[in-house]
């Protein structure tokens, strides 16, 4: 008997629970139909918070910040970022100082204002630090500290004490949740006091956050999700979160 869409999707959600990633080619072989309508139903689920994409199939949550390396990071979900990054470049002019943390989806935000003129840039991402570094109208400077090896950013005592010596006109943290409630967290407390000194050095609060990570609230608390003063997203179907989030003062824009 040919299953609904509704039952294939929960036995995905269910092999992804299971196994912590699944394939497109072999969910088209198994379920006999198309790669496209397996692709749908990947990116329904993504939306439903349940997997992240990545190239050729999808992980679940907990596999992508756990089990993936930097490289596979990147490639996690790359339309929907290159989208967000396009709409967060808008909030950028020429001659900010920008604050930057390590999130993977500030890569294409970087490369969204590249031809910005005049940028100065601090962060603690080795691999935002590296490419900016390519931009000629950027002046970039990488905190120093301990460095978190498989992320390749720089964290601690060292880096805070460096980053007290700047200000920002704009912070643009990537997260990994967002909610009234929790506030804004990540999943690496190491890197959550360095995050929380830059929005207190910085004249405004730019979060770039897709909407798997709306309502989510993850292990190491940044700060309170009203310090946000512009969330970029992609449409949620979590309205009640999104709702709560405008009533803290939050300006919501999405892709």
């Amino acid at each position: 008997m040919q299953l609904t869409t509704e039952d294939r999707r929960s036995r995905i959600a269910a092999l992804i629970h299971e196994n912590g990633k699944v394939k497109v080619s072999e969910l088209s072989e198994q379920y006999n139909t198309s790669e496209v309508t397996i692709r749908k139903d990947l990116e329904a689920l993504e939306a439903q918070g349940q997997l992240r994409r990545v190239h050729g199939g999808a992980v679940g949550l907990n596999k992508l910040y756990i089990d993936m390396d930097l490289s596979e990071r990147y490639l996690t979900n790359s339309g929907a970022k290159k989208t967000l990054a396009e709409l967060a470049s808008e909030f950028v002019d020429d001659n900010d100082t920008i604050f930057m943390n390590a999130g993977t989806t500030l890569t294409y935000v970087l490369r969204a204002i590249r031809n910005k003129k005049n940028i100065n840039l601090v962060t603690n991402s080795v691999q935002n630090a590296t490419e900016a570094a390519l931009y000629p109208s950027f002046n970039v400077i990488l905190l120093g500290g301990e460095l978190d090896s498989k992320y390749q950013f720089t964290h601690g005592t060292d880096a805070e004490r460096q980053l007290e010596n700047y200000h920002a006109a704009k912070c643009i943290l990537s997260v990994d949740g967002i909610s009234a409630d929790a506030g804004l967290t990540l999943y690496y407390s190491n890197e959550a006091p360095l995050a929380r000194k830059m929005i207190e050095l910085s004249s405004k609060l730019i979060v770039v956050a897709d909407s798997t990570k709306i309502g989510k609230g993850v292990f190491a608390r940044i700060t309170d999700a009203s310090k946000t003063d512009v969330l970029v997203t992609n449409p949620s179907e979590n309205k009640k979160e999104l709702d709560a989030l405008r009533e803290l003062g939050v300006k919501i824009y999405t892709t």
